[in-house]
């Protein structure tokens, strides 16, 4: 199963550098030198990474240049997973993981289920289905307090508007 890691952002110096927008808690396994990535054009291998003002750079076999590194901007970087694999610390989770969850309230009530989970710059979004449209909800510790694997659920705060906008209107 494959796990997005990272997103290409833009070439960085002449000699093939790219800088990646990290999506893992892992970047010193995930791009370590040898690691096999998948893009969005096919395979990549990572020939070395390192530290640069705070951002990542990574470097790919057969990416010598700028040129062929501006070519990669964009794209999604995947890693190969296996499915039962968990990640190290107990607030993090693989894709895989969360999609089919029943999403409950905080009391109890379900309200629907994961169907997807959308990575963005900034934060990663949850796809939920309620009644049969998609609600997006910030997957952070203040908006889902509570992941539950082995009772195959996850709770959503009771936040005004957060699944329906017209309780938003509503709110005091």
């Amino acid at each position: 199963m494959e796990v997005v890691v990272g997103r290409v952002s833009r070439a960085h110096g002449i000699r093939g550098e790219l800088t990646v927008q990290v999506r893992t808690d892992e970047p010193e396994r995930r791009f370590a030198p040898g690691s096999s990535l998948s893009g969005d054009d096919g395979p990549l291998e990572v020939a070395g990474s390192r530290r640069h003002s705070g951002r990542l750079l990574v470097r790919f076999v057969g990416i010598e240049d700028r040129t062929a590194a501006e070519a990669l901007h964009g794209q999604l970087l995947r890693a190969e997973v296996d499915p039962a694999a968990v990640p190290e610390a107990d607030d993090e989770f693989y894709d895989h993981q969360l999609v089919g969850l029943d999403v409950r309230r905080g009391t109890g009530e379900r309200i629907g289920v994961v169907r997807e989970v959308t990575h963005l710059p900034a934060q990663d979004l949850l796809a939920i289905d309620v009644d049969g449209r998609e609600v997006l909800v910030p997957f952070v510790e203040a908006l889902v307090p509570d992941v539950d694997l082995a009772a195959g659920t996850l709770t959503v705060a009771d936040v005004p508007g957060l699944l329906d906008p017209d309780e938003a209107e509503e709110a005091p």
